[in-house]
């Protein structure tokens, strides 16, 4: 177990972590079908845009096109889905407003109590690739009791190059093992452990639905695995 007060700062990764983007856009899409009167299928459609997640943001750090921020991204593989499930003949209105979906995402139920905890003690801040107004509206709606809004976007950048977490430490004034990275994903918490910072594993099973086969155990003994944010608040003696 780590020192608990070498610890001053807590960045959580969010998509996922922090709240539920399958579940959350499922349950908005299928709302929208009986308003609509379409019969678009949710969850395949959510599975392939989180699945074009990755690769669109490997362009941008392989440097095959600039810098685009997670809004653009998403609607980029947004309007080729909308072909492909029946939604292409909305008014633009409808599908900005789909794309926004992202921006609506509800917490896990861990979430705000976890937090709250947490921030009595701890900064709290995502560190996401969600962009700032992305976050920014998610936290307003969903009563997300950030400190302040860490999203690479401020640095141009997308997890896990480095200049993500070494840009957030360095703008909360901490060192990196001051700083702890609260993920549900192994591989964000490797690259950020590679550069210093202090590692908690929160899985979360449900995050790809009923058939997800990644992210159920930790990969590597990190400093902190617990089930939940209220967990890892005991965890920190909070």
């Amino acid at each position: 177990m780590i020192k608990v007060g070498s610890v001053k700062a807590l960045l959580f990764d969010v998509f996922g972590t922090c709240v539920d983007w399958r579940g959350s856009i499922i349950k908005e899409g299928e709302a929208l079908n009986a308003r609509l009167k379409t019969k678009t299928d949710w969850a395949a459609l959510v599975d392939a845009w989180r699945g074009n997640y990755q690769p669109s943001m490997e362009k941008v750090r392989a440097g095959e096109r600039p810098y685009a921020n997670l809004d653009k991204l998403h609607r980029e593989t947004l309007d080729t889905l909308a072909r492909k499930h029946g939604l292409d003949h909305l008014p633009e209105a409808e599908i900005a407003d789909i794309n926004r979906m992202w921006h609506r995402l509800e917490p896990w139920p861990d979430t705000i109590g976890g937090l709250s905890r947490l921030k009595k003690k701890y900064i709290v801040a995502p560190l996401s690739n969600g962009n700032v107004s992305l976050l920014l509206n998610m936290a307003k709606r969903a009563g997300i009791p950030w400190d302040t809004i860490l999203s690479t976007e401020i640095f141009r950048k997308y997890k896990p190059q480095p200049e993500t977490y070494l840009g957030a430490v360095q703008l909360l004034g901490v060192a990196p093992g001051e700083a702890m990275m609260v993920a549900a994903h192994n591989s964000d918490l490797a690259a950020a452990s590679a550069l210093g910072l202090r590692s908690a594993f929160i899985p979360r099973p449900g995050e790809y639905g009923p058939g997800q086969k990644t992210d159920l155990a930790p990969e590597r003994p990190w400093d902190i695995v617990a089930p939940d944010f209220n967990a890892l608040a005991d965890a920190l003696e909070c």
